[in-house]
């Protein structure tokens, strides 16, 4: 998948992202059914990692319930 396949302007960052420092990770829903996750340094030359929204379910949960092997 392209990272052109996500469109620019919906692209966002976590409202718990450092003030807007630019110091995360942006993401995108754009693509149905799929998760685009970019480092917000690079903006648009960021490489874009594409996941199936379940995945990113699964991720979120995992995070947030600090069950991610070490």
């Amino acid at each position: 998948m392209s990272p052109a396949s996500f469109q620019e302007g919906a692209w966002y960052t976590s409202s718990y992202s450092n003030g807007g420092q630019n110091d995360c990770v942006e993401i995108n829903h754009s693509l149905a059914g799929q998760v685009g996750v970019r480092d917000s340094k690079l903006g648009t030359t960021s490489p874009v990692l594409a996941m199936p929204a379940a995945q990113w379910a699964c991720l979120l949960t995992a995070v947030q319930h600090g069950t991610l092997p070490a």
